[in-house]
């Protein structure tokens, strides 16, 4: 198969809603950090730094998702270039790592939000835990 010119083009617009996703996780993660570390000044929660901590892990795996994600859209440019001045082979290596940070990238996004999905359950399983006891309480008092 010969890669043209529209091949690369293609990953323009699926790096670009990616990045738009992974820029909407990272600005909510930025603003529970501010909040977190507001609350963190007011009371000096030791459960609050440890929350902060699973987040700054988070964050850093949101930049990485960024970063492997760019590198994919400046190699899908400059494959584009190379297809221009007729460089096939380097085209196709280069489009083909190209492809295997934008695979990379989504690995990342897969791994953050597996994540994010583990500290929702346990603040959920919080809740419950929380909601049952009041209720046990609520009980034995009548």
């Amino acid at each position: 198969m010969e890669l043209t010119l529209g091949i690369p083009a293609l990953l323009f617009p699926a790096i670009s809603l990616t990045m738009l996703a992974y820029n909407a996780r990272y600005l909510a993660i930025a603003a529970l950090i501010r909040q977190l570390h507001q609350k963190f000044e007011e009371t000096a929660s030791k459960s609050v730094g440890l929350q902060v901590q699973k987040l700054r892990k988070r964050l850093t795996i949101i930049k990485n998702m960024q970063a492997t994600a760019i590198f994919s859209f400046l190699l899908a440019v400059i494959t584009m270039s190379l297809i221009y001045v007729q460089l096939s082979f380097w085209a196709n290596l280069v489009f083909g790592v190209s492809l295997l940070a934008l695979m990379i990238s989504l690995i990342l996004s897969f791994i953050e939000v597996q994540l994010s999905t583990k500290a929702l359950e346990i603040q959920l399983k919080n809740m419950e835990n929380w909601a049952d006891y009041s209720v046990y309480h609520i009980d034995q008092s009548f």
